[in-house]
Formats: C-alpha cells, sequence, structure tokens
C-alpha cells in the first residue's frame, strides 16, 4: 500500500528583496510503500533538504502535492499542520533536538504530553521501546550525562513512541561516530522490520546502503533510484558510490 505520494513538486524561493528566483525543486515525482527504507542523496544543494521540509509539513511546495496516508499536506490550514505532523510523523535530526533540562524519559514523551496522552499510557508506550532500543537504565538521566549514540537512540524513541505513519531522518549519523552510527544504522533496520515506514536524508553512503532504495536528487529532481533486491550492503554501497561519482561528473540519467 502507498503511503507516500509526491506529484509534480516544485519550489522556487524568491531572494530577499524579489530580484532573482531560485528553482529548488523542479519536478519531483515518487512514491513510498508501507513499510518501506528509502533513503534520499544528492550533493549539498541538489535539493533535497527542501524536500526534506516539505516532507515533513515545514514548508509548503509552489507546485505539486505531498499525500501522506491520504492526506494532502498543502490542503492542510495552518491551525492542523502541527497536530497532523505530531499524529503522524516521527523526526529524528542529526543534532539529536533534546532539551537539555528535561531527562531522556521526558523528552520522549514530550509529543506525547502536547497530544494530551495520560502518563500510564504514556509510560506503557515507552516501556517496550526503551528495551527495544537499549535505554531503560538511562531514562532518568539527562541528555548531557549521555553519549551522542545514545542520545540519538532517545531521539529514535522520541520519534517511534506516537506510532508515526512515517518516520524522517535528517542526516541521523552525521553527529556520531562510527561505532554509534554502525548501532543506529542497525537499530534503524529493525525498526524498518518491524513494518515502520523510514525516510531519510543522507550524505552517507554507508547509512544510505542500509536503506532498501536510494533515491538521488540533482538540480531538483529526481536523477536516479536503486532498488536493493537482493544486495547485500556491501554491493548496494558499490553502486551507490557509483551513482554518486556518475553525480559529481554530470553523467546522463540511467
Amino acid at each position: 500500500m502507498t503511503i507516500l505520494e509526491v506529484n509534480g513538486l516544485k519550489k522556487i524561493y524568491s531572494t530577499r528583496f524579489g530580484g532573482n528566483k531560485v528553482e529548488a525543486l523542479k519536478n519531483v515525482n515518487f512514491s513510498v510503500e508501507q513499510g518501506e527504507y528509502v533513503a534520499i542523496m544528492g550533493e549539498s544543494g541538489s535539493g533535497k533538504t527542501t524536500l526534506l521540509n516539505i516532507l515533513a509539513a515545514l514548508d509548503k511546495p509552489t507546485e505539486g502535492n505531498v499525500i501522506l496516508d491520504g492526506n494532502n499536506l498543502s490542503k492542510l490550514k495552518e491551525s492542523q499542520i502541527s497536530a497532523f505532523r505530531r499524529d503522524n510523523l516521527g523526526f529524528v535530526f542529526q543534532d539529536f533536538n533534546l532539551l537539555d533540562t528535561f531527562t531522556l524519559e521526558d523528552n520522549i514523551y514530550l509529543p506525547l504530553v502536547l497530544a494530551g496522552i495520560p502518563y500510564k499510557k504514556m509510560h506503557d508506550r515507552l516501556v517496550p521501546i526503551a528495551e527495544r532500543l537499549g535505554i531503560s537504565a538511562l531514562l532518568k538521566k539527562y541528555p548531557y550525562e549521555v553519549s551522542g549514540g545514545q542520545k540519538q537512540r532517545a531521539a529514535a524513541a522520541r520519534a517511534l513512541i506516537t506510532n508515526p505513519k512515517l518516520i524522517l531522518a535528517d542526516e541521523p549519523t552525521g553527529a556520531l561516530d562510527s561505532k554509534a552510527s554502525d548501532e543506529l544504522l542497525s537499530l534503524f533496520s529493525e525498526i524498518n522490520r518491524t513494518g515502520q515506514t523510514i525516510v531519510m536524508v543522507t550524505h552517507s553512503v554507508k547509512a544510505a546502503s542500509t536503506a532498501g532504495r536510494v533515491l538521488f536528487i540533482r538540480d531538483g529532481e529526481v536523477f536516479h533510484q536503486i532498488y536493493r533486491g537482493n544486495d547485500t550492503d556491501e554491493q548496494l554501497y558499490q553502486k551507490i558510490s557509483d551513482t554518486l561519482t556518475l553525480l559529481a561528473t554530470g553523467g546522463d540519467r540511467r
């Protein structure tokens, strides 16, 4: 079942005084099936961050539509967007976005608190997630008391606790060392195997090689995509590297 549809997406930004226009996205089209794990790659300035912001309902397209589970994001009223984002999307950011004055537990609870969920229901949701992510013993600690990898696991728990239709990850391994990165990517794969749909924007070939499909953005358009099929992570890594070389050298779309 298709959970996310992106149709004819275009985004044009005007400069401060309106003299010049920058076309960040030209004509982006793709869909994501429920339970897929999709990585989006591209050079800086390719439009992938703009695309992620539109998928996250943080920005609206100039033209085109993003439809998540039957809901057209561009048709949502301003008064509906925050609640829709909270109820349908989970976010994992490069810089964790944890509040230092809150314990990990309270950081994870935050979207449920905003939704008015009773404490017992929040606690009942958190227990199995914390166990799966290996952070049960850390919940009373503050972000400054734990490692980067542990912070990112807490951020993943916060994303999962709302039972989102879609998890959006923005360079989730960008601030982690190699060991913590490997652990997080293994965690993402495990989460995906439970049926969770994930869309991840990344510069990391290693991170992308754990996904089931990789989309490449160039000059505001989907340039190419690779499906994992029966490939191992190592085989997919090589295919991704070859495609990035093609992107960098201005090769033709395949």
